[in-house]
């Protein structure tokens, strides 16, 4: 539901993936952003109103997203979409990161986007390890984004796990994406993305940038 920027551009990458794709949006004009190679269907009306969503095939559908620009018309048809046809997979855009967070407690998956932005935004502003790229929403994992400080190069990616208590999940190598095994070695230039506990994350930093302990 919405055929806006987000709405339109998900719609487009789905059909590239070779899913089928139903667009709502009630303004008939929003459909021309999908451009003329768009194959699915074009539903005009509300996304939260059952008669629509039946038009559009939600009893044959595995997702459903409410992308459109107002909180409550998302809220709503996400809500219809998972509790009325039992849609599992649910997405809802959410402006307001209050209202996402309790929604997000009901079971339906949010995007706010304010706060998205804005943790972007600090992300590329604050040092390594000041804002994460993701936490669960437990509050207990985080996902960093650490270059690697010059005092590991030539070291054992095991020996950094082991020692600073995280997981490499891959390596950016000279625009490539790596995944380490046992025997992998940290190289000048590589970018880690690193998977550890919240509580441990200040410990793991702090081991990071002092170096490797001699074994």
């Amino acid at each position: 539901m919405g055929c806006g920027r987000v709405g339109s551009t998900l719609a487009r990458s789905l059909e590239d993936r070779n899913h089928t794709v139903s667009v709502i949006d009630s303004e008939p004009d929003a459909f021309r952003r999908l451009g003329p190679g768009f194959n699915g269907d074009k539903i005009t009306g509300y996304g939260f109103d059952q008669a629509v969503l039946e038009k559009a095939g939600i009893r044959r559908a595995d997702a459903f997203a409410a992308v459109s620009s107002g909180d409550n018309s998302n809220i709503i048809a996400a809500r219809v979409a998972r509790e009325t046809f039992g849609i599992q997979q649910v997405v809802a855009r959410i402006y307001d990161p209050g209202r996402a967070e309790v929604y997000q407690r009901l079971g339906i998956t949010t995007v706010a986007t304010v706060k998205w932005t804005a943790d972007q935004v600090l992300r590329r502003l604050l040092p390594a390890g000041a804002e994460p790229n993701f936490r669960d929403p437990s509050g207990t994992i985080r996902l960093d984004q650490v270059p690697v400080p010059e005092v590991w190069v030539g070291q054992r990616t095991i020996v950094l796990q082991e020692q600073a208590h995280c997981r490499i999940a891959w390596i950016d190598r000279l625009g490539e994406g790596v995944l380490p095994v046992r025997e992998s070695v940290i190289q000048e230039g590589d970018l880690l993305h690193l998977v550890m506990r919240e509580d441990r994350a200040d410990q793991t930093f702090k081991i990071i940038e002092r170096g490797p302990e001699e074994s």
